[in-house]
């Protein structure tokens, strides 16, 4: 009989487990079904809470066979069974990342953890440090990036379609922080708002480094230096929930970011603008699906997830045929799914293809640092500042 692809064996899954990401949490949830989507990986471990019963119990809802009490002991374990984990997806608040990092990295286990990278810069330092030596994979879910029409959009811009880029405009608002949720019993508030688990940015550490990553991974750009403005418009916040950054780049670009979390009336409101000197893109999150172009001297037209004019960037990360929305749950699987190809190919021992793409220690350094100077720029009334990289 004939061998067809129908019967080519494909990869065992990559068994996973996830620190953090019990009851209650909303993150957790968003990486356990963008780990589901494309089928590669298959959670097999947790350690859901720092509480052992909570950790039980959640991995009893979930169906997860292995349930630990702490992330020190799991790594431990998983490392000494022949079925251990592969990777571990990492959703606990900002200032455990570093730690958790460190005791799966020293094993030899792939990590995919949630923005930003760590707390503070000399934590981001010494895990990306760890991560280099200890050669394992490191993702760092900048789920936006994942986005087919983003994809898009930067194959237009190393293509040079937009010409030498002049401008870039980004901003993230939000309402969700108008009130002082932090003082009314929400979780998510409550350490999202409290700079020992968030780290000195508010706002800016948490859809900040979204924003300034996008903007990044689009443009092409490196940032010289910036200017911050940062507020704390709720009584008693001890952290930022809006901020103004001018951006300079070193190609002589000039940019603006505004990230808002008590911009009343704003849901997700992420949205990218880049100018060159041939033409101009514009792409928000809440109609992903759209990359709108504006060639100077012509008549702007609208390029959509799998249509006409859209290339092969987009086409690969994207499932459903044209007119069928995808959206944020699958770009945020696109990068479990771009890591998951990076892993298998460890694994395999073969060749990584060379159009994968995810965001990594690099982006997450550039996160951190760019927090910093922003913390730095507002205490200095917006002087101008450089990332201490």
């Amino acid at each position: 009989m004939a061998i067809t692809a129908a019967h080519v064996a494909r990869p065992a899954r990559i068994r996973l487990g996830m620190v953090g990401g019990g009851r209650g949490a909303f993150i957790g949830a968003v990486h356990r079904i963008a780990a589901r989507i494309d089928d590669q990986f298959e959670l097999v471990a947790g350690a859901f809470s720092s509480d052992p019963d909570r950790s039980a119990a959640s991995a009893a809802d979930l169906g997860v066979a292995r349930s630990y009490g702490s992330f020190a002991e799991m790594a431990a374990k998983e490392a000494r069974r022949k079925d251990g984990i592969e990777a571990v997806a990492i959703v606990t608040p900002n200032h455990m990342h570093a730690p958790v990092a460190l005791q799966f990295l020293k094993r030899g286990i792939h990590v995919i953890c949630d923005k930003p990278l760590t707390a503070t810069l000399p934590e981001a330092k010494r895990l990306a440090k760890a991560a280099t030596d200890s050669g394992v994979v490191f993702a760092l879910t900048h789920n936006y990036t994942g986005y087919p029409m983003i994809r898009q959009a930067k194959a237009m811009v190393s293509a040079g379609d937009l010409g030498e880029i002049r401008l870039v405009q980004v901003e993230y608002a939000q309402d969700w922080l108008a009130m002082p949720l932090e003082g009314e019993g929400n979780k998510q508030a409550d350490w999202r708002t409290d700079p020992a688990r968030s780290g000195a940015g508010g706002s800016t550490g948490d859809i900040g480094t979204h924003a300034f990553n996008l903007a990044n991974f689009v443009s092409g750009l490196t940032l010289q230096e910036l200017a911050a403005d940062l507020q704390s418009f709720v009584p008693g916040r001890r952290v930022d929930d809006n901020g103004h950054v001018l951006l300079r780049y070193t190609s002589g670009a000039r940019g603006m970011l505004w990230c808002s979390q008590v911009a009343s009336g704003q849901e997700n409101g992420l949205r990218l603008r880049i100018y060159g000197t041939k033409a101009g893109i514009e792409w928000e999150q809440e109609n992903p699906n759209y990359l709108w172009v504006t060639p100077l001297g012509a008549p702007r037209y609208r390029l959509t997830r799998g249509g006409a004019g859209s290339g092969e960037a987009a086409a690969r990360v994207t499932r459903t045929p044209a007119g069928h929305p995808e959206g944020y749950l699958e770009g945020f699987a696109n990068i479990y799914a771009e890591a998951g190809r990076s892993i298998l190919a460890r694994r395999e021992g073969v060749a990584l293809d060379s159009a994968v793409s995810f965001p990594g220690l690099k982006e997450g350094l550039e996160g951190v640092a760019f927090v910093d100077a922003c913390v730095r720029s507002s205490a200095r009334n917006g002087a101008w500042t450089k990332l201490a990289l």
